[in-house]
């Protein structure tokens, strides 16, 4: 079996060389993946994550030149959290303050010290604080020490009328278990130490989520490999009546999408074959890869693109 958590959280954006500045110099991401979203080619589909592009560490953006915004509402994301060292709040509080990012004061949620920040288009974001996370595995290419960089993904808050069809999903065929509840928040753990806490805020009736700059489009949860990730299939049909998509091959993982009673839009993603796929681990995010069915399309696809570094 997987460890249970998040694989990634893929989000939109506004220009693409914005998105790579913020994340890669700003936040000292790794770009481990430059290619196109397969569905629209003519828009980059950018992958963030840690050295190796481990499941859980993975930031995704499909960047539009002139996005409209999005708008916080219920039935998506409300916030995305990144884990740091707990020592590291304060140098991240300066760095934020340094470059411009607005962000709010550090305050305490389930016994840990958050950080809440925005990207340049507005995505709610969040550094937390997290005890041993100093002797995780750290990308250390840009000017972050060692001892202070983003080790991956925390977890994400989900914003609902009510909470508990979500957490049956969440549960029953995602393999993750209830942690702990404050106020109207609840918290799901699994068992992976990068991405594995699932938030749930139940506000009752309010304004829906509108898609845009900003917002993100879907969270992807682990899976092993096929066998796994149909498992989970079935069980979401058999016990929840909601039949995911047919399996999409992504090159890096396979896919199957379904949305969950509270309207967001969820993946499960197989942990292989990884981002080294096509490319070496050592060279990762420098050229523009395509899927076989694109690549007859290259040139015509290059002409389109903005350029980015």
């Amino acid at each position: 079996m997987t460890a249970t958590g998040l694989h990634h959280v893929t989000a939109i954006s506004g220009p693409a060389r914005r998105n790579l500045d913020f994340y890669t110099r700003v936040l000292g991401l790794r770009l481990v993946k430059k290619t196109v979203n397969f569905d629209d080619p003519g828009t980059y589909h950018l992958y963030y994550g840690d050295a190796a592009g481990q499941p859980g560490t993975i930031l995704t953006f499909f960047p539009w030149e002139n996005v409209a915004p999005g708008r916080v509402g219920i039935g998506e994301t409300q916030e995305t959290a990144l884990r740091v060292p707990r020592g590291s709040i304060g140098y991240w509080t300066h760095r934020l303050v340094a470059a411009g990012v607005p962000h709010e004061a550090p305050a305490q949620v389930f016994g840990e010290t958050v950080l809440p920040f925005r990207d340049p288009d507005g995505m709610a974001l969040a550094l937390v604080g997290v005890a041993g996370a100093e002797a995780e595995p750290a990308w250390t290419g840009g000017d972050i020490a060692a001892e202070h960089a983003i080790r991956g993904v925390h977890g994400v808050t989900l914003l609902l009328r009510e909470a508990e069809p979500t957490a049956a999903i969440l549960t029953d065929v995602l393999g993750l278990t209830q942690a702990g509840r404050e106020g109207v928040l609840t918290r799901f753990t699994g068992t992976a130490p990068l991405g594995g806490h699932v938030t749930l805020r139940a506000v009752g009736d309010f304004l829906r989520g509108r898609p845009g700059g900003g917002s993100v489009h879907h969270i992807a949860f682990r899976a092993a490999d096929d066998a796994v990730q149909a498992a989970m299939a079935e069980r979401l049909a058999a016990g929840h009546g909601i039949e995911a998509t047919e399996q999409r091959d992504r090159n890096y993982f396979r896919s199957v999408y379904f949305r969950e009673p509270g309207g967001v839009l969820f993946e499960i993603a197989t942990d292989a074959p990884g981002f080294a796929a096509d490319e070496p681990a050592g060279q990762l995010g420098e050229a523009l890869k395509l899927p076989g069915f694109l690549e007859p399309h290259r040139a015509e696809i290059e002409r389109v693109l903005p350029k980015v570094a």
